[in-house]
């Protein structure tokens, strides 16, 4: 038999993750030219097909490669200082309002040369790459000038091109209103609106997001942000219900948002926008823990509503400083009765559609990009049980095997 794919895992059991989960024990899975091209029983293999190469996985299971599909991940600079501040008594806001939290770390971020920024960023992002993160969101949102948020988007970008891994970048202009403009927020969403068009044009831009909060912008704010966006043709998501409840869901479902992100306190109205918009919720149990916040998610009444929950670290140096997607997966299983299951889907399939990115990864299909990784664990349920534990004992991406660390 002729070669017909350029490699072959067999000996693996296969979590594909279709419909939601989706099993195959003594399973093989086949790439050819970084797509998969044929998947089934161990067995089957050889009538199927051969391979230039083939890998014995020695009965590890094996998963799409993992999504982390919120992250502030590039910026300069931590705020251990507010860390402590909290734990002596302030509040997120108390501290925002004095000077401090987005705009601690904006400042860094203004400071920092492009060089400066990616070297920064590459240790946090490669303990998620060992973690068999296939592909990350970056979010903008520290420059808050047209320059400065342009520099972040290209570290992103940058990111993406130099690391085996992709990169998915969102613009976050309205995630604080900078000093120079203290007073006049509806002049800087102005500012806003207007950087959407050169980032886009720049080849910067996959998504467009806010933060719709009291401390952020309000509801009209934001939809002029989304109105923009609409107008050259990006999808949005938004930080919605964190807080407080500003109908941002509802907002974001209207605009049929890719996500609604954190949503602690989302309502029923919410919740019902979401389901009928096809809005994922990504939950960001890393926040809520840092935080010691005690308002979860409506977990419960979402999974009802058939919404979809994604799972992200939502790395940023101010509210979760954290660059584990597996204890993401725990903390949301442990804090708001996620299954296992559902925190696995959490961190593929789902993730993969609040990224818009359902057609090319997240699951193990045929045709999709051959991005998974292989874990040394008798069940799923172990990728979300154990703390501090790193089962991964290989990756691929794009069909290329890479270290678990790179």
């Amino acid at each position: 038999m002729s070669v017909v794919w350029d490699a072959l895992y067999t000996n693996v059991n296969l979590a594909t993750m279709v419909d939601g989960y989706g099993e195959m024990r003594g399973g093989a899975i086949a790439v050819k030219d970084g797509r998969i091209a044929w998947l089934g029983a161990a067995a089957e293999a050889r009538a199927a097909g051969d391979a230039a190469v083939v890998h014995d996985g020695a009965g590890c299971w094996l998963t799409p490669g993992l999504i982390d599909c919120h992250t502030h991940i590039v910026h300069a600079g931590n705020r251990s200082d507010e860390f402590e501040a909290r734990l002596n008594g302030a509040t997120y806001e108390d501290i925002a309002r004095a000077g401090g939290g987005i705009m601690s770390t904006v400042r860094a971020t203004r400071a920092a040369s492009e060089d400066e920024l990616y070297a920064q960023s590459l240790p946090r992002i490669l303990s998620l790459l060992a973690e068999g993160v296939t592909t990350l969101e970056i979010k903008s949102g520290y420059g808050l000038t047209l320059e400065a948020e342009a520099r972040m988007l290209r570290v992103a970008r940058r990111v993406g091109a130099t690391l085996p891994v992709g990169v998915a970048t969102t613009f976050l202009g309205a995630h604080a209103v900078p000093p120079e403009f203290a007073g006049r927020a509806d002049d800087y969403v102005d500012e806003v609106c207007a950087m959407i068009a050169p980032l886009a044009e720049q080849g910067l831009v996959d998504a467009v997001d806010a933060f719709c909060e009291r401390i952020g912008f309000s509801h009209a704010q934001t939809e002029r942000v989304f109105q923009a966006a609409a107008a050259r043709g990006l999808p949005v998501k938004l930080h919605a219900e964190q807080l407080s409840d500003q109908r941002g869901a509802e907002l974001v479902a209207k605009y049929q948002g890719l996500s609604a992100d954190h949503l602690e306190h989302l309502t029923a109205d919410g919740i019902a926008a979401m389901a009928s918009g096809g809005t994922v919720a990504v939950l960001l149990p890393g926040a809520y823990y840092f935080l010691r916040d005690t308002t979860p998610p409506p977990v419960a009444a979402l999974r009802a509503a058939g919404v979809a929950m994604a799972v992200a670290t939502d790395n940023n140096p101010g509210t979760s400083p954290m660059t584990s997607l597996l204890l993401a997966m725990n903390m949301a299983c442990t804090l708001w009765r996620l299954t296992p299951l559902e925190a696995l889907a959490g961190c593929t399939v789902h993730a993969a559609a609040a990224l818009g990115r359902r057609d090319s990864v997240g699951t193990l299909e045929v045709g999709k990009r051959a991005d998974f990784a292989l874990w040394n664990i008798a069940r799923p349920a172990d990728l979300s049980y154990a703390i501090g534990f790193n089962p991964c004992k290989g990756v691929v991406y794009g069909g290329v095997p890479r270290r678990p660390a790179v």
